[in-house]
């Protein structure tokens, strides 16, 4: 029951009713679980009881700005890298302020990027990374569901960072590749449970962990970054985008 209480405390109170209802799910690849909370993205604009604009001002090469999240009236969310003079501007939402959670399967459906330069990710970070070195039970854990560069082709990229970004930083990672990955609709999910995490990509595992396990809420992020990791972005044609269809988040029926 504990993690149960722990997405009513932070859900009911941040969202007032924007949790989808329990139903039991047939359709992803673990059995047992129910939907407990979504984004389909039907509105005319972003839902701001779920998201929130996330760390606007200057990240790596771009800039994070608002204008740049939008939802395209056919039930997608669209985040864009484009260029603004000498700048680049891009975008990153979180639920940081509206949601969080301990443990389930997570999943969005998305269509990636085309250009090099800037990569997708799904993410789901921790509050307090990196405040007790060495115990990610309590600390957290960043997990990313997914990362994708242009420039790796088909292949997809799942990490686990903790213990902080500087001196003490640890990760941990795999790349599958995924024929048609760079085309076309794909779905990325992640199961998170006390034992670790296993990875999937349309339904597929692809990778798997038990480093670094985090038992404490966390919350999640979708972002668009520009850095060299991903190419030279001023090879690349913008404006372009990254389309999410919908992500949502399974929990154990029996918690």
């Amino acid at each position: 029951m504990r993690r149960f209480f722990t997405i009513m405390a932070i859900c009911l109170p941040l969202l007032a009713g924007a949790c989808s209802p329990l139903q039991q799910v047939t359709d992803i690849p673990v059995q047992g679980y129910v939907l407990v909370w979504s984004d389909e993205f039907d509105g005319a604009e972003l839902d701001t009881q779920k998201w929130r604009h996330r760390r606007p001002g200057p990240r790596r090469d771009a800039i994070n700005v608002e204008d740049t999240v939008t939802v395209d009236g056919k039930g997608h969310l669209v985040l864009t890298t484009k260029r603004s003079g000498e700048a680049y501007h891009t975008a990153m939402i979180g639920t940081d302020e509206t949601f969080a959670t301990t443990f389930g399967y997570f999943e969005c459906r998305a269509k990636l990027q085309t250009q090099v330069g800037h990569w997708s990710a799904f993410w789901i970070q921790s509050p307090t990374i990196g405040e007790e070195l060495g115990n990610t039970e309590v600390s957290g854990t960043e997990i990313d569901v997914y990362e994708y560069l242009r420039n790796f082709g088909d292949d997809v990229v799942h990490n686990l960072h903790w213990d902080g970004y500087g001196e003490h930083h640890k990760v941990v990672g795999g790349r599958a590749t995924v024929a048609g990955l760079s085309a076309g609709w794909h779905t990325f999910g992640v199961l998170w449970t006390q034992a670790g995490y296993i990875f999937y990509v349309d339904g597929k595992e692809t990778w798997r962990t038990n480093k670094a396990i985090s038992k404490r809420p966390q919350y999640m992020i979708l972002s668009l970054e520009v850095g060299p990791w991903a190419g030279d972005i001023a090879e690349a044609t913008l404006p372009d985008r990254l389309y999410v269809d919908y992500v949502r988040v399974y929990q154990k029926a029996d918690d």
